[in-house]
């Protein structure tokens, strides 16, 4: 063994106490770090030669790297939608590093077992029933495109072609109808052959919405003369949390063929919440559900499950043919469920997080993050400077500058915010005006954060 590998196994333990107390004092200074990295990254280092051991690595880290590290994990940091980790995430976090288990298959261990019973609370938070098995993926990118490759499988078995081994081509084109699909979405259908043209977009209800017209979309339905199609549903879009009717779109099955997939990335998550659960009726009529949890579970990165009722499609798509894996028998492995065969225990920090918070625990984080940006929306909305796009149907806020709100100035905005160091919110376009987003997501951020934030968006929009 090299002396420096050797060396740091003689001194594990004190090795893992540094790195455990540099993370506490970044963690214990988190809320009062600048929120958006304060300058230019260093330039690059040459490779190191002989390496300088562990202890000499983490010193480099906390010199060169970690100032310039956002407060991506902290209260006030409002841009995409990026939830924290909770303290027992994080501790489940460093022990699936410690313990390394690969995912792949059993392997001698009860690491899948773990994540089948994660899978399965999970599935009773978000309302899910029986029917629907899932897996852990890297994120809702990936969530997403599994969800449509079980999809693309199943036209290919309404029309007679197996997918699987005769291709995408072998469909002929494909339909995929959404009123505002996530762009993961189009993303999806480029990586699985369907192609990004061919998404349909069905128009939006009246009045400020982004959720789409039912009768407008049965309407695209019928105009495909029985053709078996995909309709991408939305639990939350990504400007206004606007939800589709799933259980309105849901019924349309009855008399159209296709194969629905529901978007629930964030919004699934009202599902906890007695107060916002009915935006969630129906989402256990999907066939395919997306939920992303580095966003509201707080879980570290990078964590999602995705949900199905028909695994033997999914088996079809994803199965791993080789002698030494073995075959998908009774209940697959998951290398025959997801595009990876090395796979990292993602549902440990997940499963701490359930068992340390329970149901009570994360629904208090949900509710607390949505009275919060209603907060901050009628804040935003008494400032002269600026003026809401949107009510705050949940835990977006979409503002944009009151007068002359051009692409320049409001991305001055932005970066005005950011330099502040207070807060950090990212850009979007809604209904064709350029706007910001302040997304709630976090498990540390109280009404204090939600002042400071409001604070300093009347500061730099004045």
């Amino acid at each position: 063994m090299h002396r420096t590998l050797a060396d740091d196994l003689s001194r594990l333990p004190e090795l893992l106490q540094s790195a455990r107390d540099f993370a506490a004092r970044e963690v214990a200074g988190l809320a009062e770090r600048p929120v958006a990295a304060p300058g230019p990254a260093p330039g690059r280092a040459p490779l190191p030669g002989e390496g300088a051991g562990g202890a000499g690595a983490l010193a480099r880290f906390a010199e060169r790297w970690a100032p310039g590290f956002s407060g991506s994990a902290g209260p006030r940091y409002l841009g995409f939608v990026t939830g924290g980790a909770t303290p027992a995430s994080v501790a489940g976090d460093w022990l699936t590093s410690a313990f390394d288990q690969n995912l792949s298959g059993p392997g001698g261990s009860w690491a899948a077992e773990l994540e089948r019973e994660t899978v399965a609370w999970l599935r009773e938070l978000f309302g899910l029933g029986e029917a629907h098995s899932g897996a852990f993926v890297t994120g809702a990118t990936a969530s997403n495109t599994v969800g449509l490759a079980i999809a693309r499988e199943w036209l290919g078995e309404r029309l007679g072609v197996d997918v699987s081994r005769e291709g995408a081509a072998a469909l002929g084109p494909v339909d995929v109808l959404s009123g505002s699909p996530h762009s993961s979405v189009a993303k999806a259908m480029s990586v699985l052959g369907i192609g990004r043209d061919r998404l349909r977009q069905v128009p939006l209800l009246p009045g400020n919405r982004e959720a789409v017209d039912v009768a407008t979309l049965e309407s695209a339905l019928a105009g495909l003369g029985g053709r078996p199609a995909i309709v991408v549903a939305n639990a939350g879009t990504v400007n206004t949390v606007d939800f589709d009717d799933l259980r309105a779109i849901a019924a349309l099955k009855e008399r159209y063929d296709f194969w629905l997939h529901a978007d629930a990335a964030f919004g699934g998550f009202a599902a906890l919440s007695p107060a916002y659960a009915d935006l969630v009726d129906g989402l256990d009529a999907a066939d395919s559900v997306c939920v992303d949890l580095h966003k509201w579970l707080n879980v570290p990165y990078d964590a999602a499950v995705q949900f199905t009722r028909r695994r033997d499609l999914q088996v079809a798509v994803f199965h791993n043919a080789s002698p030494y894996l073995g075959l998908p028998a009774g209940e697959p492995d998951f290398l025959h469920l997801t595009p990876e065969n090395s796979r990292r225990l993602r549902a440990l920090p997940a499963w701490f997080s359930l068992v340390a918070y329970g149901r009570a625990g994360h629904r208090e984080i949900v509710e607390r993050n949505v009275a919060l940006a209603r907060s901050l929306g009628e804040g935003i909305d008494a400032l002269p400077g600026l003026r809401l796009l949107a009510p705050v149907r949940l835990n977006v806020v979409c503002f944009t500058l009151a007068e002359d709100a051009s692409p320049e100035r409001v991305d001055a905005l932005a970066q005005a915010v950011a330099a502040s160091g207070e807060a950090y919110l990212t850009p979007t376009v809604y209904d064709g005006v350029p706007a910001l987003r302040a997304a709630f997501s976090n498990w540390r951020t109280t009404e204090a954060d939600t002042r400071r934030v409001l604070d300093v968006l009347a500061a730099v929009s004045g």
